[in-house]
């Protein structure tokens, strides 16, 4: 969504604007950051208030204001006219996804007293997720060949804004739906009786709680540093494997050169009007080359939302049998320690298709993760402290810090000049092996029950 927003957006600003030169490739870069870092930063802050929040006003009321929040934003992004407004929808869409995802996970855990049966509902409903992204792919997809058939928005045929405008579709049910369904009954009791506790964030660290709020924060940052850090990373990996797109690098770089020549040239000079011809043939190839690059990244992220998905059922099957929790996350950890540099220090510098292979097996070792903590937390925090406590780690793990392994992970390919595969090498098996060994720390739930 970002870049062709964001040039549309600059060219309305500056006709003259052109996002082929180096120039103007930077202003999309840093705006495309100033998306993906406050909208985490928006959603980590939000959320862990929305896991509060929860807890005191109940999972239900929550949830529904989350699912409508995420469903609306999108779509007012749509008709988004500046960087500015779609970067403040696009953080409102974060925030509802981040609340939502706490409210969700307590409500569906308090839902289901047999632990079987808990366990399958948090492990399919999560895997979902992957399921989700799946559909993005296909409906991009659908939405580029088809788009022109479709009503203007702001009198344009954009694929991006209708890709936006597409998410309302499956929350419709949702929206209509949750008001019939029913409050977590472990919750309501306890309001109506009176025993509900205030939550806090100082319970989280009282001796009881502490170390799993430390160890399971610090983990969720691993899990999303190495989504962040290295699988994330992957768009801007593909070009330097695909041949056509290593074109791609080359015609931008002989554009800017000709933008150059064309700048120190008399402007009504017949050298001029030669550098214009070649410029605009440059700039129709590079269009040309730009539709590749968005085809074979969009492959590529196919094969990642496929591991994720394989991952997350995984998880959700093995959650039935395995007891020990600190040996199902381990099932993924370990083979982590592997799978991260091999992909992305070795596959990453050399095939393409070997690439998109190992970037499969990246998602199902870390997607999985996710799915694991949606099982995990519901299960060590009692009802009063269930939204807050899974807010703290999902948030300020998280999103807060867990982001920020993307920012590590440029900065190692800047600073000791590295290549941005071998860099995402590192922080993947950093974060990998900073888990395994918290996972030492990880407490086991006391028993099958949700805790009261």
């Amino acid at each position: 969504v970002a870049r062709p927003a964001l040039t549309q957006f600059f060219k309305h600003e500056d006709p003259n604007f052109d996002p082929y030169t180096s120039q103007g490739n930077g202003k999309i870069l840093q705006w495309t950051g100033y998306i993906t870092y406050a909208s985490a930063l928006c959603g980590g802050v939000f959320g862990l208030l929305g896991g509060m929040l929860t807890d005191r006003f109940g999972r239900k009321r929550i949830l529904f204001l989350s699912v409508l929040l995420y469903a609306l934003s999108p779509v007012a992004a749509a008709f988004s006219t500046s960087p500015l407004m779609l970067l403040i929808l696009r953080c409102t869409t974060f925030i509802g996804v981040c609340v939502e995802f706490v409210a969700a996970t307590a409500w569906l855990a308090e839902l289901f007293s047999d632990q079987e049966q808990r366990e399958k509902v948090l492990g399919y409903t999560q895997a979902f997720a992957s399921v989700g992204g799946l559909m993005v792919s296909g409906m991009y997809r659908l939405l580029a060949q088809h788009s022109s058939s479709l009503p203007a928005v702001h009198e344009t045929h954009d694929a991006w804004r209708y890709l936006l405008i597409s998410g309302l579709i499956p929350a419709i049910p949702l929206i209509f739906l949750l008001p019939f369904l029913p409050e977590s009954p472990v919750w309501r009791e306890k309001k109506r009786a009176g025993t509900l506790k205030r939550t806090s964030l100082r319970a989280l660290f009282i001796p009881q709680f502490r170390r799993t709020t430390i160890v399971s924060t610090l983990m969720f940052a691993c899990t999303m540093g190495a989504a962040f850090g290295a699988l994330q990373l992957a768009p801007q990996i593909v070009p330097s494997l695909a041949p056509q797109l290593k074109e791609l690098k080359a015609e931008g770089a002989h554009y800017n050169k000709l933008n150059t020549n064309l700048k120190k040239a008399a402007q009504d000079s017949p050298e001029a009007a030669t550098i214009k011809t070649e410029m605009k043939a440059t700039q129709a190839k590079l269009a040309e080359l730009g539709k590749a690059r968005e085809a074979i990244v969009g492959g590529t992220q196919l094969f990642q939302e496929l591991g994720g998905l394989a991952g997350r059922c995984v998880l959700a099957i093995l959650a039935l049998f395995i007891i020990s929790r600190r040996w199902l996350l381990r099932i993924f950890l370990l083979p982590g320690l592997i799978v991260m540099p091999l992909v992305f220090g070795y596959a990453g510098v050399t095939n393409l298709s070997l690439f998109q292979w190992g970037l499969a097996a990246a998602g199902f070792v870390t997607v999985a993760q996710m799915s694991f903590w949606g099982n995990y937390l519901p299960r060590v925090y009692p009802t009063h402290l269930r939204g807050t406590g899974e807010g703290f780690a999902a948030n300020v793990g998280g999103r807060m810090f867990g982001t920020t392994a993307q920012v590590v992970a440029t900065q190692i390919a800047a600073l000791f000049a590295t290549g941005l595969p071998l860099a995402a090498a590192i922080v993947g098996f950093s974060v990998f092996l900073i888990a395994t060994i918290a996972s030492f720390w990880l407490p086991e739930p006391k028993s099958e029950d949700l805790p009261e």
